[in-house]
């Protein structure tokens, strides 16, 4: 299927502006880009509570935005955005983030990870467990109880969800839920989604590489904390929602991910939308496809904390 028409429009719009492709760019421009979005997406709805916490974590900070939406929330869902490692904020997440709190009665938590090149590899999955339990330590005082703890993220971020997913299995927290959008799971650039022409958009192969030569060595990018995909064992994780999209390099590793998960006898809900590209979920107000992806993982949150409750 043809990419959507909105998106096709907004390619051509950003073809006009003589933008570069990121793989051309160096870390700063390719982070003044993803900002320059931000201006698109609108404010987003409004919170009962909204803190910029910062947690000192062996003599580093981490810096978490807190979105309350309501007095008593359902759960607390831990958002790690995407952007390769490399690019992306949480002020640029925010809309999306308020969004997903609004409408699924959780808090939500942005997690600024530190970003390579200039913190490399395993600095940023090293802030997404650190940040984890910091929230998980302290649910009560942002949530008034003690409320079911999700994980969700797109493209990296998704690699950060599963990594902690992943990692608290075996040492906790209790993660009741993972949702991961177009997740970064390995690091195969062969793959036919990977090399297909029509997936060369915004993002591409080779802003995959690129991406990938500042996050991490080669001789380290088969750890699991690094390609999740890679872990001997899937089974005992939790309970999982996975998007992927049609236009994505990232399409068939996440797809096999979600495969993989269920073969191990992880309860997974996956869906694909077709049409989209790489970054579709997180264009809020932009893209008509990313309230389709939002209503869908809306949906999942809620049907997995009703049967909770």
């Amino acid at each position: 299927m043809a990419l959507d028409e909105a998106t096709a429009t907004f390619l051509a719009q950003m073809a006009e502006s003589g933008q570069p492709p990121i793989h051309e760019m160096d870390p700063v421009q390719a982070r003044e880009l993803t900002a320059m979005l931000k201006g698109m997406y609108g404010e987003g709805p409004r919170m009962a509570r909204a803190e910029l916490r910062k947690i000192d974590v062996g003599g580093r900070c981490i810096q978490v935005q807190v979105l309350v939406p309501k007095d008593r929330p359902r759960g607390v869902i831990v958002y790690y955005h995407g952007g390769g490692w490399v690019i992306g904020a949480i002020d640029e997440f925010e809309t999306l983030g308020r969004q997903l709190a609004e409408r699924t009665g959780c808090v939500v938590a942005l997690v600024d990870y530190r970003l390579a090149p200039e913190h490399p590899y395993p600095a940023a999955a090293e802030d997404a467990w650190d940040a984890l339990l910091w929230i998980d330590r302290n649910l009560e005082e942002i949530a008034g109880a003690r409320v079911p703890l999700i994980v969700a993220g797109d493209s990296a971020g998704g690699n950060l969800a599963t990594v902690v997913s992943q990692k608290a299995r075996q040492r906790g927290p209790n993660i009741t839920l993972q949702v991961l959008v177009c997740p970064v799971t390995d690091c195969d650039f062969g793959t036919a989604s990977y090399v297909a022409p029509e997936n060369q958009l915004m993002l591409s192969r080779d802003s995959m590489i690129w991406f990938w030569n500042r996050y991490a060595p080669e001789s380290a990018r088969r750890n699991p904390d690094a390609s999740p995909a890679r872990a001997d064992d899937l089974s005992g994780l939790p309970p999982a929602v996975v998007l992927t999209a049609e236009h994505d390099p990232l399409r068939d590793e996440g797809e096999a991910y979600a495969k993989a998960m269920e073969q191990a006898g992880v309860p997974v809900t996956h869906q694909h939308f077709p049409g989209q590209m790489h970054g579709f979920f997180t264009m809020v107000n932009l893209l008509p496809g990313s309230a389709q992806g939002i209503d869908y993982v809306v949906s999942a949150i809620d049907g997995h904390l009703s049967a909770m409750a």
